[in-house]
């Protein structure tokens, strides 16, 4: 280091805030009250190093740091403690580029903030939020630098070393398992997902390579399985990188997601009424006793706390461990609504999963399938012209953007033998057929179910349409429940996990890697990022995991993550992401410079894309705005290597199964940027949100949305005995179908704490980053960006007014509200967080 130069000093005052006990998760205060006592009388508590962003100018060394020891002033009512350090800055030190934390206690600390005064630059503040080790556990320091952000070429001489090797110590060495404190992002294959060394039952094949494509994960380095050494052990807990574990209350939260505690508390009080893990509902009227009966809790535990936190929908009873789940919002206001098709058509729109719906461009849409030419469909034009009353020809129909599908025939029909298996349950391939009415709404038509050749049996087909005939009414009430059943499932796989929690992760990790903290793009997209990993893995514990809750009450079982690798190798392309090119790719608009956002849309009142539209132009402007203030010169672009590598890693190592598709975006200039970053931006936030939050509110009453469908249609190779069962008592062939107890109460808990609302939760463009506010130009931006989000919520309470849009208005109807941007904690039905974080 070079030496400081002596003169008249400018005494600075540093503020730090920290948090040393955080609800439970740090225990320094309870334990070590007595010996940090004596260091915070000491001054040996904390050591705060000033870092300039010049060298000197003689030996061109980077300068001495400046010293100072923060000492403990008070503590704050959000339970973080204020500590002062004191300094004196001689005036050619220069500006103060980073600052050099030593944690002297002996146990790690949460770092929030620092914000340094008397500066001849003004005040300096420093967004940490991050955890910092024991020196006695870690004897190196921990650098933080300030708000301001440069691109690699700008970087100040005096912070171009550290910046550099923070990026190393990141990115790690690949070797030897991860410890619960290390900062070390890498990626490795979902290897972790079965549990071979418990029992061969769940085992799980490898997602990741040639065999069964997926996004990468972060690496854990756990041991492998002795009974699969492709699998690594689930042993202890779940590495994540020390600054991705929060501390606040969505850490409880995670915790909480497990819900194994959930399930093991209520359904001992529901245990009467089950006789065997497959034991259904006898009445359509007993469903809703869910809604009714007290559920008894252990006394023993920590639900007594966690509960009213986290399940505002399961209320305390007066005065006793009592609890009761709360009737979503569908079921209170029509629950008949899933009796009618309408109200089908209508969710496929403005439902929890808008991503499936797709226009039928042309017969071969949905007459021939695309993974065998020959194989032809027996929905036939006859039978579409028959359905909607001759009033105009399938090839009209289709020239006219008429015809709609959900199809899940090609996805599903290589599984159904091996769902079949699965003792309690069954599956089909399946197509659905739609009609845009004059009104604007959907229509169903008619739903073709097909099982392949199986166990020396033949194919079976048969194609199901609304009927008014009391056989032909139950047996399409019976073709709807599978259907939906194919689409929670596809919804809950693909368009929520695969297509958000999943890619998104090798996203975080290649930005943890390659950008430092300091580069413009690491600081806009880290509050998109929080968060999502600590979820990610707690999915992998409990949720997507071999027998977890994915797996025992949808469909697919212990097929579902193979059904979500297939999706991702045959489905999944970044370009489509961006919420224009996706509607663009499923026929549900066209490219129109004269309309709204150069889109027109093939559904007028298409709620889901109609608000999204609004809120994708919103976020693009506001991330051209940004990347627009630090890349004036486009070529600066694709000169900065920090960048190019994030890119690059992201393709090739964290999406690598991938890495040689066309469809890549390249990144060259700005416009290449700006679409790339509203795209990750869009898929973390907005998308997030549209399959997220309405989880409960459809689907919580599960005949709107049942998850698996557990037997077979009643025509399927009938015997006598079973068809006369189904002609004297359809209804009970229904509830056979749906979902037994066990696995409603098991949905009902999970999607109740899917779609719940921490108070914590931080949304879109409601408050600014630390690290945008101190750039007056970003500043400006922000705030129009903000201003846009709030006309958005107006636009949206106008547009649930209108009676002329009936996919969002009418009686009985909740209004679409998932992409309204803010909203209160709770289940709420709104609200658009930054990050994924549930």
């Amino acid at each position: 280091m070079a030496r400081l130069s002596q003169g008249t000093k400018i005494k600075v005052k540093a503020i730090v805030n920290m948090q040393r006990n955080v609800g439970g998760v740090l225990t320094s205060l309870g334990i070590d009250q007595g010996l940090n006592g004596i260091q915070d009388l000491l001054g040996e508590t904390f050591l705060l190093e000033l870092i300039s962003v010049d060298l000197d100018s003689e030996s061109e060394l980077e300068k001495q740091t400046i010293k100072g020891y923060a000492h403990r002033k008070l503590k704050q009512p959000n339970g973080y403690v204020k500590y002062e350090a004191d300094f004196e800055v001689p005036p050619d030190f220069g500006e103060v580029g980073a600052i050099f934390v030593e944690n002297g206690y002996h146990t790690e600390v949460f770092l929030q903030d620092i914000v340094v005064n008397g500066l001849r630059q003004g005040s300096i503040n420093v967004a940490c939020g991050s955890w910092i080790h024991s020196k006695y556990k870690n004897k190196r320091k921990r650098v933080f630098f300030t708000n301001k952000a440069y691109i690699p070429s700008q970087t100040p001489s005096g912070l171009r070393r550290l910046r550099e090797e923070e990026l190393i110590i990141l990115r790690g060495n690949g070797l030897g398992e991860r410890q619960a404190g290390d900062r070390i992002y890498d990626y490795d294959v979902y290897n972790d997902i079965g549990d071979p060394d418990k029992s061969s039952e769940l085992a799980r094949p490898v997602l990741g390579g040639k065999k069964l494509p997926y996004p990468r994960r972060c690496r854990t380095g756990r041991p492998r399985s002795e009974i699969d050494p492709s699998s690594e052990t689930r042993k202890g807990d779940f590495y994540l990188p020390r600054d991705e574990v929060s501390p606040e209350v969505k850490q409880i939260k995670f915790y909480a997601k497990t819900l194994a505690s959930v399930i093991q508390a209520v359904l001992p009080s529901i245990g009467n009424g089950i006789t065997s893990a497959d034991h259904g509902f006898e009445y359509l009227a007993s469903i809703e006793s869910l809604f009714d009966e007290k559920l008894e809790f252990p006394p023993q535990g920590s639900w007594k706390t966690l509960l009213p936190q986290l399940f505002k929908a399961i209320s305390m009873d007066n005065g006793g461990d009592v609890l009761r789940f709360e009737m979503p919002e569908t079921m209170k206001r029509d629950k008949f609504c899933w009796f009618r098709d309408g109200e089908f058509g209508r969710q496929t729109l403005a439902g929890v999963n808008p991503y499936s719906i797709k226009l039928v461009m042309s017969t071969d849409h949905f007459m021939v399938n695309l993974f065998d030419k020959m194989q032809k469909s027996m929905i036939t034009a006859e039978l579409i012209e028959a359905q909607i009353g001759g009033l105009i020809e399938v090839h009209e129909a289709i020239k006219q953007r008429k015809l709609f599908i959900l199809d899940y025939h090609d996805l599903l029909l290589p599984f159904v033998s091996k769902v079949r298996e699965i003792e309690g349950t069954t599956l089909y391939g399946s197509r659905t057929l739609f009609f845009l009415t004059p009104e604007g709404t959907l229509r169903p038509l008619a739903i073709e179910l097909t099982r392949p050749p199986t166990d020396g049996n033949p194919q079976w087909r048969q194609v199901f349409t609304p009927c008014d005939h009391s056989t032909g009414f139950w047996l399409w009430m019976l073709a709807k429940a599978h259907v939906l059943a194919h689409d929670s499932g596809y919804h809950q796989l693909v368009s929520h996990w695969l297509r958000t929690h999943c890619v998104v992760e090798p996203y975080i990790i290649a930005t943890n890697r390659q950008l430092s903290v300091m580069h413009p793009v690491f600081r806009l997209l880290r509050p998109h990022f929080r968060n999502t990993m600590a979820t990610n893995a707690v999915a992998r514990q409990s949720l997507i995991n071999a027998g977890g809750t994915i797996e025992s009450s949808f469909s697919p079982g212990k097929y579902s993550m193979e059904i979500c690798s297939v999706a991702y190798d045959k489905l999944w392309r970044f370009d489509h992401e961006a919420l224009s090119n996706d509607l663009i790719s499923r026929g549900m608009a066209f490219e129109d410079p004269t309309a709204p956002h150069g889109l027109k849309l093939t559904v007028e009142d298409y709620p889901f894309a109609n608000d999204g539209l609004i809120l994708w132009d919103a976020i693009k402007q506001w991330v051209s705005d940004y990347v627009h203030h630090y890349y004036p010169d486009p070529s600066v672009v694709a000169c900065d290597e920090e960048l190019q590598a994030w890119w690059t890693e992201i393709r090739t190592v964290g999406h690598a199964d991938k890495k040689d598709e066309p469809w890549w975006p390249e990144l060259k200039t700005p416009h290449n940027l700006i679409d790339i970053l509203a795209t990750i931006i869009w898929v973390a936030s907005a998308h997030h949100a549209a399959v997220n939050f309405g989880q409960y509110t459809y689907a919580g009453y599960f005949p709107s949305r049942p998850t698996i469908a557990r037997i077979k249609m009643p025509t399927e190779d009938p015997s006598d005995e079973d068809w006369n069962r189904f002609l004297e008592k359809p209804e009970a062939v229904l509830l056979e179908t749906f979902p037994s107890k066990l696995q409603a109460t098991t949905i009902i808990a999970a999607l109740y704490v899917l779609s719940y609302h921490s108070p914590s939760e931080e949304y879109i463009g409601e408050h600014i980053e630390a690290a945008w506010a101190d750039d007056p130009i970003i500043r400006t931006a922000f705030e129009k960006f903000n201003r846009r989000l709030k006309e958005l919520e107006e636009i949206i309470n106008e547009r649930n007014a209108n009676p002329e849009l009936r996919n969002r208005n009418g009686a009985g109807i909740v209004p679409y509200e998932l992409l309204k941007p803010f909203s209160k904690p709770g289940v709420t039905g709104k609200g658009v967080p930054y990050s994924i974080s549930n």
